[in-house]
């Protein structure tokens, strides 16, 4: 199984459009950058893991069932740290890229295994995985007629 671990915050950021919308209201920006990823997640197949930074006293996950995995860090402890983990956790076992634009982050994802991208490519790959099950999804409807 493949899986995405995204760096959150690092994608709101780089993004313009998850940015501004963040700057109005924080939480509507993550929700924008869940709902977009659940969608990759149903077109691609690939399984994917968001970290935010710290909400709370311990790392905390709230998964809707059929969605993607949510995990917040813990108090004192960083996104980035929890997606070091996994890749030093499971890099060897399983197809793991993370996504983010911090060059340390990825240079440790690299080094347990797992594959590194910026948040250009996420963008570039959430946006053809939406065109292409479109596509699908016209010639499904035009097949069945």
């Amino acid at each position: 199984m493949r899986y995405l671990l995204v760096d959150g915050h690092s994608i709101i950021f780089a993004w313009p459009e998850l940015r501004k919308i963040h700057s109005r209201r924080s939480g509507a920006g993550r929700d924008e950058l869940i709902r977009r990823l659940t969608q990759y997640q149903d077109a691609s197949g690939v399984f994917v893991v968001l970290v935010f930074d710290g909400r709370g006293a311990e790392t905390s996950d709230v998964t809707e069932p059929g969605g993607i995995q949510v995990l917040y860090s813990g108090a004192g402890v960083t996104a980035d740290s929890v997606i070091e983990r996994l890749c030093a956790r499971y890099g060897e076992e399983h197809d793991l890229t993370v996504a983010t634009d911090d060059h340390m982050e990825q240079q440790t994802a690299l080094t347990f295994g797992a594959s590194a991208i910026s948040s250009e490519i996420l963008r570039q790959l959430v946006d053809d995985a939406g065109s292409n099950l479109q596509k699908r999804l016209k010639r499904l409807k035009r097949d069945n007629r």
